[in-house]
């Protein structure tokens, strides 16, 4: 494209979502050829996925949007699809998100230019794994733990790295039973981010012959996933004591001493 209105230099958004890479963008006629291409600058963009987690392999294909180019279909907002099941209607979103990656920057292009560029894809979606070690009378009689957790983030605006409304998922905790963690019990979710002012686990714990009968669980999670949204790379592993109740006591639950588990590895045959 060519216009004689336009300035030497053109500041141009770039917003990249794991397609072809190479871009042009339009400015003024000069006569000074440097490059085939003198009314227009020329970006080649290459993605750096260097930055992904252990294990995760790079996307297949990914899409660009640059100034009034569009590479694919694409938007500047990634959301995290409903969670299924007529459980989780309402504000549940899915707790298993595939990968994604983002890459947004402004860059300036003058005209009769070639400009190398490189996109260093940022990684959006974390894993996080708690861990649950029950104590207590009745912890050993516990059947189920069907719980879920407030405050996630179900929409990201990556150009501007800003978070949508607070949803929730189901936390699919199951019992380890074999190995150094046999008797605890884990889940594992992806997490496009959280947001909002609290993250709250609920839920209910039930157990073997109702002995004691089913107890309401809570428990504050605020504070250790308060750095949720940085270094999403690597996984996060959170370990808790649960106590329950002896079968005289009706009350609820609670999940206290959070932790980092800094090697982030369960020992879970499940």
């Amino acid at each position: 494209m060519e216009d004689d209105d336009m300035k030497p230099t053109r500041y141009i958004p770039i917003l990249a979502a794991a397609a072809t890479a190479l871009l042009t963008a339009s400015c003024v006629k000069d006569t000074l050829y440097n490059t085939p291409h003198p009314n227009h600058g020329k970006i080649t963009v290459t993605a750096d996925w260097s930055a992904r987690g252990e294990g995760i392999d790079i996307p297949a294909t990914w899409t660009i949007a640059m100034g009034d180019y569009t590479g694919t279909e694409t938007a500047a907002t990634a959301t995290v699809a409903p969670a299924s099941g007529s459980q989780t209607t309402g504000t549940f979103i899915d707790n298993a998100p595939g990968w994604f990656f983002t890459h947004a920057e402004q860059v300036s292009i003058e005209k009769d230019t070639d400009y190398p560029f490189t996109a260093a894809m940022r990684q959006q979606v974390r894993e996080l794994t708690l861990v649950v070690e029950p104590t207590g009378d009745a912890a050993h009689r516990i059947t189920e733990i069907e719980a879920s957790l407030s405050g996630v983030a179900g929409t990201l605006d990556f150009a501007t790295d800003t978070y949508g409304a607070a949803s929730n998922i189901v936390l699919p905790f199951t019992r380890i039973t074999s190995g150094a963690d046999a008797g605890k019990w884990t889940a594992t979710v992806r997490l496009l981010g959280i947001t909002g002012g609290e993250q709250l686990l609920t839920g209910e714990i039930r157990y073997a012959d109702g002995n004691p009968a089913p107890t309401t669980l809570e428990s504050d999670l605020t504070e250790a996933l308060a750095a949720f949204n940085t270094a999403k790379s690597e996984p996060m592993t959170l370990g808790g004591t649960l106590e329950t109740p002896d079968e005289v006591e009706i009350r609820g639950a609670t999940i206290s001493g959070w932790e980092e588990i800094d090697n982030g590895e369960v020992d879970a045959d499940l």
